[in-house]
């Protein structure tokens, strides 16, 4: 049996949202071994993460939220794998800004468990960045991936529409900062911490409001 490993590629591309467009770095995550794989919100480059996947198996393709840098080209890889793509149902006003004619494949739920590798990955329903935003967690790996929730030095945005600042703190601090100190947290964008390193911070961020 090979080992599992976390691989993260780097895209570069755009946000838009609310008349608005922002040059973004996504954090691209793939979990898996050498048959199989799962990919963590595919942004912007679609041969990059297909290079990735290589010639493994794509089990799932994980949509943290629907912003259109974590979903443009989430149906290209589907098409090209075979892979379903998954994303919570709460999302999908933000889901067909973007794609208004191609819907996910199956529904995320808070407390649904993805396998691959040998590896289970808990997913954890966690509004405020986005109405129907989730965080993998995966206990095996002390890892939390967590989409625009949580970065290193504090919340996801919430300054635009579907979203809400005391939504996210609330799922922050009721979710996320519960978790074992070493818990490893990969976010959507930007270098990856610790829950150990952010959750002495949190009382400060509510106060500052954002």
């Amino acid at each position: 049996m090979s080992a599992v490993r976390v691989q993260r590629v780097v895209a570069s591309g755009t946000f838009s949202l609310d008349g608005g467009c922002w040059d973004v770095d996504n954090n691209v995550w793939l979990i898996g071994d050498d048959d199989e794989v799962l990919v963590i919100d595919p942004a912007h480059d679609a041969d990059a993460v297909v290079a990735a996947v290589g010639g493994r198996r794509l089990t799932a393709i994980v949509c943290t939220h629907a912003h259109d840098d974590h979903v443009r080209i989430a149906p290209e890889v589907a098409e090209r794998t075979g892979a379903p793509l998954l994303l919570h149902p709460d999302d999908a006003v933000l889901w067909r800004m973007t794609h208004p004619s191609r819907e996910p494949d199956a529904a995320l739920a808070d407390g649904d468990v993805l396998d691959v590798a040998g590896v289970r990955l808990h997913v954890l329903h966690t509004p405020g960045h986005a109405p129907g935003a989730v965080c993998l967690h995966a206990p095996e790996l002390s890892m939390l991936f967590s989409g625009d929730t949580l970065f290193a030095g504090g919340p996801g945005a919430t300054g635009r529409s579907y979203s809400d600042f005391g939504t996210i703190t609330a799922s922050i601090g009721e979710r996320l900062l519960s978790l074992p100190g070493r818990t490893m947290v990969h976010p959507g964008h930007g270098d990856s911490t610790t829950i150990g390193t952010e959750a002495p911070h949190f009382d400060e961020w509510v106060e500052r409001g954002w």
